[in-house]
C-alpha cells in the first residue's frame, strides 16, 4: 500500500483468534502481539501443538532452533482488532492517494483459514475493506461535488488455473491484452457504475458465491482463486477551463488464494 512518497509499499499483519477447533484440541498461539508494530514467533520445538486439523510437533512447521523472533511491520492488529479498526489504519489512508491520482493496490497474503477474505469481504453484518472503501470514497465525493465532477466504476473478477473469469458476468474465460493508451487491458471484463457503496456490497455478495471454492483440511468453504476487486475513479474540476484538470486513477484490492503449498492442506487449484 501506498499513501506516501516516502514509503511505496506498506505491510501489515493481522493475526486472528483461534476458532472453535483449536480452542477444543488446546493449540496455543505461535505469535505474541507485542505492539502496534511488532510480533513475535517464539515455538516451542518438542512440545504438540497444532496446525489446521492436525497436531503435529512445532519442528514439523518451523525447524529453525530460534526462539522469540521478532519481527516489525508498519501495523499488526491483534486477535481482538475490528474490520473498522483494519480498515482505518489501511485502506482509508490509501483512498488519499487514489483521490490524488495514483494507482494503489492492496492484497491479503496468508495461509488458507488465516482470515483474508474475511479482512478483504467480510460479510452482510460485518464487512470488510473492500465495501468500507467504497462507502468512504462515496462520502469524500459528496464532501468535493460542488467543486469536482466524478465518474466511478467497478470490475470483479478471479484468476484460477490461469483463467481469468468475470464473477460478476456469465461469460467464458477472458483474454489479457495490452492496449496502446490503456496498458494491459482484461477484454470482456464487464464494467459497473454503482450507485451507492450497498450496490457495491451486493454485488461483492454475488460475485464472492461465483467464486471458485474447494474445501481443504484447513477450511471447508476455500476460495481457491485469487479474487481482484478494482475501482476505477476520474475527476474533473468544474470550473470553466480551456484545458480542465481531469485526474484518473485506479485501485486494486485484491483477495489471493491460500499461500501455503498444496500438499500441506490437500488444496486443489491455483
Amino acid at each position: 500500500m501506498s499513501n506516501d512518497v516516502c514509503s511505496h509499499v506498506k505491510v501489515v499483519v493481522r493475526v486472528r483468534p483461534t476458532n472453535e477447533s483449536e480452542r477444543l484440541e488446546n493449540c496455543r498461539n505461535v505469535v505474541q502481539v507485542v505492539d502496534n508494530h511488532m510480533l513475535i514467533f517464539d515455538p516451542k520445538e518438542e512440545d504438540l501443538t497444532c496446525f489446521g486439523s492436525q497436531r503435529v510437533r512445532n519442528r514439523n512447521i518451523n525447524k529453525r532452533a530460534n526462539k522469540d523472533l521478532k519481527f516489525v511491520f508498519d501495523h499488526v492488529f491483534d486477535e481482538n482488532s475490528t474490520q473498522v479498526d483494519v480498515f482505518e489504519s489501511t485502506t482509508k489512508g490509501v483512498l488519499d492517494s487514489v483521490m490524488n491520482g495514483f494507482n494503489c493496490t492492496v492484497f491479503a497474503y496468508g495461509a488458507t483459514g488465516a482470515g483474508k477474505t474475511h479482512t478483504m469481504l467480510g460479510s452482510q453484518n460485518d464487512p470488510g475493506v473492500m465495501y468500507r472503501t467504497m462507502k468512504e470514497l462515496f462520502k469524500r465525493m459528496d464532501d468535493a461535488k460542488e467543486e469536482k465532477e466524478f465518474a466511478v466504476a467497478f470490475s470483479y473478477l478471479e484468476v484460477y488455473n490461469e483463467q481469468i473469469r468475470d464473477l460478476l458476468a456469465n461469460v467464458g474465460p477472458l483474454a489479457v491484452r495490452e492496449d496502446g493508451s490503456k496498458g494491459v487491458v482484461v477484454q470482456g471484463l464487464t464494467l459497473h457504475k454503482p450507485k451507492s457503496a450497498d450496490h457495491i456490497l451486493e454485488a461483492l455478495d454475488s460475485g464472492n458465491r461465483n467464486r471458485t471454492q474447494h474445501p481443504t483440511d484447513m477450511n471447508a468453504t476455500s476460495s481457491r482463486s485469487h479474487a481482484v476487486f478494482q475501482i476505477y475513479l476520474r475527476q474533473q474540476d468544474k470550473t470553466a477551463s480551456l484545458n480542465p484538470n481531469v485526474c484518473i486513477a485506479k485501485m486494486s484490492l485484491i483477495d489471493l488464494a491460500g499461500s501455503e503449498r498444496a500438499s500441506a492442506t490437500n488444496a486443489k487449484g491455483a
